[in-house]
C-alpha cells in the first residue's frame, strides 16, 4: 500500500482531497484520525503539518507527500519532486509598511525582517548582498512591522488581501510556490507501480481542466472552413445527418479561447452547439 502524507487542513488539504476525488480515490477526511486507507485504491492518507510533511518522506515514513514548494525548499528534505501539481499557487515575497519610500533592496541594509522562512530569505539576502537581520516568527507574521518587532517582513502571499489589511505593501517577489507531489528516494518498485497508477488518474484530470467538448451541426458545404478554426486535439470528429447537407462535428477546445472560437463557428453557419465540460481527459 503507498503512503501520502497530506496536510491536515488549510486550502493546500482542500486542493489535495478534492484532487483525489476527482482521480475516484475515495478517502474520508476525518479530522480526528491522522491515518486513513481509501476504499477503492491501495492508497493510505497520513495527515500531519505541512512544515512536517518533507521530513516524513524523506525518510520514508511516507512514501510520497503533497506540500508547497515554498516549505519544501524551507526544509532541504532530500526527496524527489514527483511533480507540479499546479494548485495551491502562491509566493513568497517582502513586504514593508506602505507609507515607505521604497527605492529598492538596498533599503532593506540595516533593517530587521520577520520571517517564517528564513532559510529562502537568508539566500536570497546573500545573493543580493543586503546585510538585514532576520528575526523568525511563527503565527501572523504580518503584524510585527505594526507592533515594533520588525522593519518588513517575508512572507507568503496570495491574493495580498493580508498585506492590505496590515498596512503593508509588497515590494519585492523572491519565489513563487505551488503545490509538490513529492517522494521518498527509497521507494520499491511495487510502490511506484501503485504511484504511477495514480499519477495516470491525476493526468486524465488535469489534462481535462479548462476543456469543453463541443458538438454542432454543420452545412456540409462549410465543412473545411469550420475544420480551420477548430483547434482540437487531432482532428474533429464528423458523424453524417439524415439531411445529407449537413453533418455533426465533434471537438474539445481550450476555455481561454472558447468565445472567439464559438463566434466564428456560428459566421460560417454552425448550428445547434452543445458544450459539455469534460471531467477526465486521457490522451
Amino acid at each position: 500500500m503507498l503512503r501520502i502524507a497530506v496536510q491536515s487542513k488549510g486550502r493546500l488539504f482542500e486542493d489535495t482531497m478534492q484532487l483525489l476525488s476527482e482521480a475516484d480515490i475515495k478517502v474520508s477526511a476525518s479530522k480526528r484520525t491522522l491515518l486513513v486507507e481509501a476504499t477503492n485504491f491501495p492508497l493510505e492518507v497520513l495527515y500531519l503539518r505541512d512544515d512536517d510533511i518533507p521530513q516524513s518522506v524523506a525518510s520514508g515514513v511516507a512514501d510520497i507527500g503533497v506540500v508547497g514548494e515554498n516549505e519544501f525548499v524551507e526544509k532541504g528534505a532530500e526527496a524527489d519532486i514527483i511533480s507540479r501539481l499546479g494548485f495551491s499557487k502562491c509566493r513568497l515575497s517582502l513586504a514593508i509598511p506602505k507609507d515607505i519610500d521604497y527605492k529598492g533592496l538596498e533599503w532593506f541594509n540595516g533593517k530587521t525582517i520577520a520571517t517564517s522562512y528564513p532559510v529562502i530569505l537568508k539566500k536570497f539576502l546573500t545573493d543580493n548582498q543586503i546585510n538585514a537581520e532576520i528575526h523568525v516568527i511563527t503565527g501572523s507574521v504580518e503584524i510585527s512591522p505594526g507592533i515594533g518587532l520588525a522593519d518588513a517582513i517575508f512572507d507568503i502571499v496570495s491574493s495580498g488581501s493580508t498585506l492590505v489589511s496590515n498596512n503593508l505593501r509588497e515590494v519585492e517577489i523572491v519565489m513563487k510556490s505551488e503545490a509538490l507531489l513529492i517522494g521518498h528516494p527509497g521507494m520499491s518498485q511495487e510502490k511506484k507501480d501503485l504511484l504511477n497508477q495514480m499519477l495516470f488518474r491525476f493526468e486524465a484530470v488535469r489534462e481535462a481542466e479548462d476543456k469543453k467538448y463541443v458538438r454542432m451541426n454543420a452545412p456540409k458545404a462549410r465543412l473545411q472552413e469550420i475544420i480551420s478554426v477548430l483547434p482540437g486535439l487531432k482532428s474533429p470528429t464528423i458523424i453524417p445527418l439524415a439531411d445529407e447537407e449537413w453533418c455533426s462535428v465533434h471537438t474539445v477546445l481550450d476555455q481561454k479561447r472558447f468565445w472567439e472560437i464559438i463566434g466564428q463557428l456560428k459566421e460560417l453557419g454552425a448550428q445547434g452547439i452543445l458544450v459539455t465540460p469534460i471531467e477526465k481527459m486521457i490522451l
